[in-house]
């Protein structure tokens, strides 16, 4: 199944060398661009792609705000964040505004048409430089994502202990050697955490997990 792909950036030759790299994939398909913020949220309710390349600085409505309106529809693509500067607060507001991944512009052409494969699973995409500092940082500072209370007491408690684990940025093979079982049977348990949660994908139950308190920042060193 061919994955489709809006890219909104405000840089005419970046626009088209992102562009470049999409469709020069079989499995992808660029099938929109996107100027600015307030032309990506129309595209993007016109064309609906399954994921959307979205630069966090654009003129009038920026790529947070844009990300925001995008994710609040009925069954919204998924959002990767691109952007020049590894700085942690916007990339904690893109998440927030509901983007499923975050990248830098420097990323090579293969990791970038990897990363829009990724989040086209539902899959988490953060920098690698930024997980970390991300959740010890700033999750329990933001304000909270609303979630159900009792939506948190359906879990089991292995869910309970694979949620606490993909929200220290686990990966599916590392929760499954630390709990002692098939990678098939934590991605079910994920599938799980997800459905029961209501969360869109890794990110937003990572942002649930430290709203809720089944996991804290680490003190400042």
């Amino acid at each position: 199944m061919t994955i489709k792909v809006l890219v909104a950036d405000d840089q005419d030759l970046v626009r088209a060398g992102f562009c470049m790299i999409i469709d020069a994939r079989d499995d992808l398909e660029v099938v929109g661009e996107a100027g600015d913020g307030e032309e990506a949220v129309r595209e993007a309710a016109r064309l609906r792609p399954d994921v959307v390349l979205m630069d966090v600085r654009m003129p009038g409505t920026d790529g947070i705000a844009a990300t925001r309106l995008i994710t609040a529809g009925a069954d919204p693509p998924k959002v990767v964040i691109l952007t020049t500067f590894d700085l942690d607060e916007p990339l904690y507001a893109a998440l927030r505004a509901g983007a499923s991944g975050f990248l830098l512009k420097s990323v090579r052409p293969p990791e970038l048409a990897d990363a829009v494969r990724v989040v086209a699973r539902g899959e988490a995409l953060l920098a690698p430089t930024a997980t970390r500092r991300l959740l010890d940082r700033f999750v329990a500072v933001q304000p909270s994502v609303p979630v159900r209370p009792e939506r948190l007491a359906e879990l089991t408690g292995r869910e309970a202990e694979v949620l606490a684990l993909v929200a220290r940025a686990a990966s599916n093979a590392e929760i499954a050697g630390h709990l002692g079982l098939a990678e098939a049977t934590v991605k079910a348990h994920v599938s799980a955490v997800l459905r029961k949660l209501g969360a869109r994908d890794r990110v937003h139950a990572v942002v649930m997990a430290y709203d809720l308190g089944i996991v804290r920042p680490r003190p400042p060193a």
